[in-house]
C-alpha cells in the first residue's frame, strides 16, 4: 500500500488532528456523549512491511484477505503477531532517522459503527488515547488524517465524513516510525491500538479547551479561575462550582471570557486529604465536569510545600503493563495498582517514562497521590552510538534543531492533557535524552504555559559534547541512584538551593532493594532531600501459560528470541507481573508507615512517636495495637485508640508494664493501624509497625553438656565418634562432618561443606563477576592438620585448613574446634583470617544436607519474610514455624532468596542450632548452584534434600544491579572472624 510518507518527515507529526485540549468526558441528557468504539468485533491483518498491505484494503472481502477477529484495545504481539522485544537503552532498529526500517510491520484495523440520524447531525470527533507507533485514519474511504506519539491522545474531526446508518473506520498502524527515536523507554515493546478509542459526539458550539488554576491568598481564601483556552462558536457557558457534598459555592456565566469563584474557607486538596471541588461547564445540551482540588506549590529553603506545608515524596515509578495484554490496561487495572499503592502507604507517582493512560491523574487527584507526569520522551540509545574516539553522543537529539519540534510537541501535549489534574504537582520533560537546546525551550515553554507546577528533567545534570547546560527553568535538582554519600554532601552544601528528588533509586530488582532504610534516615533528617520514586513498581514479563507443575510461565528479554534485549532486567518491580507483592513492597511500606517510635524512658513505660505524616493528626489516621514478647511469649498485650499529634510533631505515651517485663530477649511491637475507612483502603489496615528490644543484647555463653561416654576411633581419612545414641563421622580431609546418626537416623545425607557462594541476586549482577573471579563459586578445602582427644565425656576435634579455588591461592585460613557429645551436639569454634587483597564475601557459614521429610522449621530471629542484613525491616523478632516450602521466595529468575537474619535460634527437622552471636539461615529443596544455573523458576528441579545453610554472616542484597554500590557496612568482609555455633 502507498501511503504519504508522514512517518519519516520531522517536519510532519500530525495531520487532520485537533489542538490539544485536557482530559475530559462529555456528557448529554446526564450521559457520557462518547460511543466507545473499542470492542473485539474490529477487523484486523497484520503485514509485514507496508507496502505488503493490500491498497484500499478496507473496500476488500476481508475474509479473503485473512482479516481475523481483534480485540481493541490491545498489542497485536500479544495476540501471536510479529516479534515480542525487551530492550532498555539500544535502539530497536538501526540507528538512522529519520528514517525506519523498510521491512516496517503494519497492522490494518478494520471497524464498522452505526450512527442514528441525531447522531450523524452533530459534530463526531475520532478520539484515540493510545496507538504505538504511529497510524492513519480513513472514515468511509475518505483520508481523515494521520499521527504520532504512542501514549498521548490523538483527535480527530470526522464530521462530514460519516452517514446515519453503517459507517466504515480504517486505520492504519505502522510498528515504527520517526517517533521511535524518541521512545525508547525501557519497556517490553508493543505495537498497536493499545488504548481506547471513542466516537465523541458534540453539540456545534461547545468548550474544547480550559485551564482551572487555584490560587490561594495569604488571609487563607481561594479562587478557582477557569480560562477558556479554546471554544467552537460563542456559546453562553454555564460554570457552577461545588464542594463535595455538592452545595453550590458560585455560578457565574460568560462566553468565553475567563471567570473566577472565590472561596472564603476552602478545604486544601493534598495525598493524605484529597479534598475536590466539582467545577460544572455547560454549553448548550452539553456538559463537562472536571474535579478541582484546591492546592498550591511552592518551593522555599530548598523544601517543596504543598499549601505551605513541606512534603516527603515516597514514591514509585509507574509503567502501563499487564502480563495477559501487554501495555493495554484496563482502569480495574490501573486501580488494582493505586490500590495497593495505597495499602503500602505510596504517595507519590512518576510516570515513568510517558504519560500513563488518560484517565490515570483523575484518578490520582481522586484518591490521593502526588505526579511526576512525564512526557513521551527516552532517546536513551544515542548513548550506545558506535564511536572510536569516546565522542559522547547523548545530545545528538537534544542539541539537534531538526528535532525542536518533535521535542517540544511532546511535552505541549503531556501538560495540555493533564493540567487540570490536582495531583500533578511535576511536569517532567522526559527521561535519559541527554540535554540541550531543544530541552531548554521546552523546559521555557512550560514553564510560561502553566508557572503553577514545578518542573523536573534530570538528565539536565549531564554535559554532553562541551554543551553548557543552562538548567534555570528546572526547579529541582533530579538524580538517579546518587549514593548516600552524595545525598550528604549535597544537602549539607549550602551553595545548593534547590531541593532534590531521587526520580529513581533503591533498584528493586529481584531480591531485593536492600538499602531502604540508609536513604530513609537522609530523607528524614534533611529538609531539601524531598522525596524518592522507588524503580520501578512492577516486574515486566509476558505471561506464557503454565507449566507442568501450575507454575506461571513468564516470560522476559530473549525468551522470545529476539535481539537485541536486555535479559531479566524489566523484572524489577515491587510486585510480581501478575501483582502479588515481593518481600521488597513490604520493605518499602514499613519504611514509609506514617509513625516512627523511639523508647524514650522504658523503665517508666515512655515510647516516644513520631507523626512523620505530612498533613494528617494521628488522631485522624492511627490507631496501635502493642504486644510485649520474651523468646515468641506474650507477655502483655493492649490498644491505644486515641493519639493526639499533628503532622510531623511528637508525642509520648505511656504503656505502663514496660518497666516491669523488660529483660533479656524481650521486645515491644507497635503495630499502626489504620482508624477509618478510606477510598481505597479500610479501617484495620496495617499501617507499619516498630519493634523496640527492651534489652542490651549479648552474646551467649555455648556450652555442650557431659552427656555420657563418647568412644574415638581413626582410620586413614575419618575420625569416628560413637556412643550409645551416635555415630559421627569427621573427614579429615573434608574438614567437617561427613556422616551423622543419631538414634539410628541418618541426620544429613551428605558431608558438611564449608560454603562461601550463594545464588545471586540480581542486585549481585555487578559483583558477580568479582566473586567468580575470586573462586568463591568453587571452593576448595585444604586440611593442614587434624587431631582428635577424647575427654571422656566428649571429642574434641583440632582442624587448621584453608579455603581457595582452583588457580587462586587461598581466601581464607582457618582454625576450628569441633566439640561431640554423647547425645550428639556438635559445638563449632571457629577463627578464620581472610585474605583482605581478595573481594567481600557473598557468605561464609556452613551447609547440612538433610532428609527431605525433615521439611519442619522453627525459629526466632527476623520473620515471617525473608530478611538479610540490610533488608529486614519488613520483619520482626518472634518465634516462628513455618516449612521448606513456605520459606521459598520464588522469584521469576532464580536467585538467593528465604534467608533470615539475627536468629538467635534455630530447627529444621529434628537439628536446631544456636550461635554465640544471632545467626543467619535458610533451607530450600534447591541447591545454590540450582538457583545460580537456572533461568526461570519454572525451570528448577528439587534436589531430593533440604539444604540448610547456617550463615556465620551473608552480604546484603542493596540494589546494584542498577544502584549504587553496596554499603560497606553491609559487606561480609571481616579480616578477622569468630564464630561459635552449637548443632544438636
Amino acid at each position: 500500500m502507498k501511503v504519504q510518507n508522514f512517518y519519516e518527515n520531522l517536519s510532519t507529526l500530525h495531520v487532520g488532528t485537533m489542538d490539544n485540549r485536557c482530559w475530559y468526558v462529555p456528557k448529554q441528557d446526564g450521559r457520557e456523549s462518547q460511543i466507545l468504539l473499542s470492542g473485539d468485533d474490529w477487523k484486523f491483518a497484520w503485514y509485514p512491511s507496508v507496502e505488503e498491505v493490500p491498497e484500499h484494503f478496507w473496500e476488500k472481502d476481508l475474509e479473503k484477505e485473512g482479516f481475523i477477529n481483534m480485540e481493541v484495545p490491545s498489542c497485536w504481539q500479544m495476540k501471536g503477531f510479529g516479534q515480542k522485544q525487551y530492550t532498555n537503552v539500544r535502539y530497536p532498529i538501526p540507528y538512522d532517522p529519520p528514517y525506519a526500517p523498510g521491512e516496517n510491520p503494519s497492522g490494518a484495523y478494520v471497524k464498522d459503527f452505526t450512527l442514528t440520524e441525531k447522531e450523524a447531525g452533530e459534530r463526531q470527533f475520532l478520539y484515540f488515547e493510545g496507538v504505538d507507533s504511529c497510524f492513519y485514519v480513513w472514515i468511509n474511504g475518505e483520508f481523515v488524517g494521520y499521527s504520532q506519539v504512542s501514549h498521548s491522545p490523538s483527535e480527530f474531526e470526522i464530521t462530514g465524513k460519516t452517514k446515519a446508518g453503517s459507517n466504515r473506520m480504517a486505520v492504519l498502524v505502522l510498528k515504527w516510525c520517526d517517533g521511535t527515536y524518541l521512545e525508547d523507554q525501557d519497556k517490553l515493546r508493543f505495537s498497536g491500538i493499545f488504548r481506547d478509542v471513542e466516537l465523541v459526539l458534540r453539540p456545534q458550539e461547545f468548550v474544547h479547551d480550559f485551564t482551572v488554576q487555584t490560587p490561594v491568598a495569604e488571609d487563607g481564601s481561594a479562587e478557582v479561575t477557569v480560562r477558556f483556552d479554546r471554544v467552537e462558536g460563542t456559546p453562553e457557558i454555564n460554570c457552577t462550582l461545588t464542594d463535595a457534598d455538592g452545595e453550590e459555592i458560585g455560578i457565574a456565566f460568560t462566553h468565553g471570557e475567563t471567570v473566577a469563584f472565590p472561596v472564603a474557607a476552602p478545604v486544601l486538596w493534598n495525598a493524605e486529604q484529597p479534598y475536590l471541588y466539582t467545577l460544572t461547564l455547560q454549553a448548550g445540551a452539553e456538559t463537562i465536569e472536571q474535579k478541582v482540588g484546591i492546592r498550591t506549590i511552592s518551593v522555599e529553603d530548598g523544601k517543596i510545600l504543598i499549601n505551605g506545608k513541606q512534603v516527603k515524596f515516597r514514591g514509585v515509578n509507574r509503567h502501563d503493563s499487564n502480563p495477559y495484554t501487554g501495555a493495554a490496561v484496563t482502569r480495574e487495572d490501573v486501580i488494582r495498582d493505586l490500590q495497593l499503592m495505597k495499602e503500602s502507604n505510596v504517595n507519590a507517582i512518576r510516570t515513568s517514562h510517558y504519560p500513563n493512560a488518560p484517565y490515570f491523574p483523575a484518578l490520582c487527584s481522586e484518591y490521593g497521590f502526588y505526579m511526576i507526569a512525564e512526557a513521551d520522551l527516552e532517546s536513551h540509545g544515542v548513548g550506545t552510538l558506535y564511536t572510536n574516539d569516546g565522542h559522547d553522543c547523548m545530545g545528538y537529539i537534544a542539541q539537534d534543531d531538526a528535532w525542536a519540534e518533535s521535542i517540544l510537541d511532546r511535552q505541549k501535549r503531556n501538560v495540555i492533557r493533564d493540567k487540570n489534574q490536582s495531583a500533578v504537582i511535576f511536569w517532567s520533560l522526559g527521561n535519559e535524552s541527554g540535554y540541550g537546546g531543544n530541552f531548554e525551550d521546552a523546559g521555557r515553554w512550560v514553564k510560561a504555559y502553566d508557572p503553577t507546577r514545578l518542573l523536573h528533567y534530570e538528565a539536565s545534570i549531564y554535559n554532553s559534547a562541551g554543551y553548557h547546560n543552562d538548567v534555570s527553568m528546572l526547579d529541582v535538582m533530579s538524580r538517579m541512584y546518587a549514593d548516600t554519600e552524595w545525598v550528604k554532601e549535597y544537602c549539607e552544601d549550602r551553595r545548593m538551593r534547590k531541593p532534590f528528588i531521587q526520580c529513581e533509586f533503591i533498584h528493586a530488582m529481584g531480591n531485593g532493594p536492600g538499602d531502604i532504610h540508609d536513604y530513609m534516615e537522609l530523607m528524614y533528617k534533611y529538609d531539601k532531600f524531598c522525596g524518592g520514586f522507588v524503580w520501578e513498581w512492577c516486574d515486566h514479563a509476558t505471561w506464557e501459560g503454565k507449566a507442568a507443575d501450575g507454575r506461571d510461565i513468564f516470560h522476559y528479554g530473549g525468551d522470545a528470541g529476539e535481539f537485541p534485549h536486555d535479559g531479566n532486567f524489566c523484572m524489577d518491580g515491587l510486585v510480581y507481573p501478575d501483582r502479588r507483592p515481593h518481600t521488597g513492597l513490604l520493605e518499602w511500606k514499613n519504611e514509609i508507615r506514617p509513625v516512627h517510635a523511639a523508647g524514650k524512658d522504658l523503665a517508666a513505660g515512655t515510647v516516644e512517636l513520631w507523626n512523620v505524616q505530612d498533613f494528617a493528626d494521628l488522631a485522624d489516621t492511627v490507631q496501635i495495637r502493642y504486644e510485649i514478647k520474651k523468646e515468641g511469649t506474650l507477655l502483655a498485650e493492649g490498644e491505644i485508640r486515641e493519639i493526639t499529634c499533628p503532622a510531623h510533631e511528637k508525642v509520648c505515651i505511656t504503656i505502663p508494664q514496660l518497666g516491669e517485663l523488660s529483660g533479656d530477649q524481650t521486645y515491644l511491637k507497635l503495630t499502626y493501624v489504620q482508624k477509618a475507612d478510606q477510598a481505597l483502603t479500610r479501617q484495620g489496615r496495617v499501617m507499619g509497625f516498630d519493634q523496640i528490644a527492651l534489652f542490651e543484647e549479648r552474646e551467649k555463653v555455648l556450652e555442650i553438656a557431659e552427656a555420657g561416654a563418647v568412644a574415638l576411633e581413626e582410620n586413614d581419612v575419618s575420625w569416628i565418634i560413637t556412643s550409645d545414641r551416635i555415630c559421627y563421622v569427621f573427614g579429615k580431609k573434608k574438614g567437617a562432618f561427613t556422616e551423622l546418626v543419631r538414634d539410628g537416623k541418618a541426620l544429613i545425607e551428605a558431608p558438611m561443606t564449608f560454603e562461601t557462594w550463594r545464588a545471586p541476586v540480581d542486585n549481585d549482577r555487578n559483583v558477580r563477576q568479582v566473586w567468580e573471579e575470586a573462586g568463591y563459586d568453587r571452593p576448595w578445602i585444604r586440611v593442614y592438620d587434624c587431631t582428635a582427644e577424647n575427654a571422656g565425656e566428649k571429642v574434641r576435634i583440632h582442624c587448621d585448613f584453608s579455603i581457595a579455588s582452583v588457580y587462586r591461592q587461598p581466601f581464607l585460613r582457618a582454625k576450628a574446634l569441633w566439640e561431640v557429645n554423647a547425645d550428639g551436639q556438635i559445638k563449632l569454634t571457629l577463627d578464620a583470617d581472610k585474605d583482605m587483597t581478595f573481594p567481600y564475601m557473598p557468605r561464609f557459614g556452613l551447609q547440612l544436607v538433610l532428609p527431605e521429610n525433615q521439611d519442619q522449621v522453627e525459629y526466632i530471629g527476623y520473620g515471617p519474610t525473608e530478611s538479610y542484613q540490610d533488608k529486614h525491616r519488613a520483619c520482626w523478632v518472634d518465634r516462628f514455624t513455618t516449612t521448606v516450602d513456605e520459606l521459598l521466595e520464588d522469584y521469576v529468575k532464580p536467585q538467593e532468596n528465604g534467608s533470615h537474619y539475627h536468629c538467635a535460634y534455630v530447627k529444621v527437622g529434628e537439628l536446631k542450632a544456636e550461635g554465640k552471636k544471632p545467626l543467619s539461615f535458610n533451607a530450600s529443596y534447591y541447591t545454590a548452584q540450582e538457583l545460580t544455573e537456572k533461568m526461570h523458576n519454572y525451570e528448577l528441579e528439587k534436589s531430593g534434600h533440604v539444604i540448610w545453610h547456617l550463615d556465620y554472616g551473608m552480604s546484603g542484597v542493596g540494589s546494584n544491579s542498577c544502584g549504587p554500590e553496596l554499603l560497606k557496612q553491609y559487606r561480609l568482609n571481616e579480616e578477622k572472624m569468630h564464630w561459635e555455633l552449637v548443632i544438636g
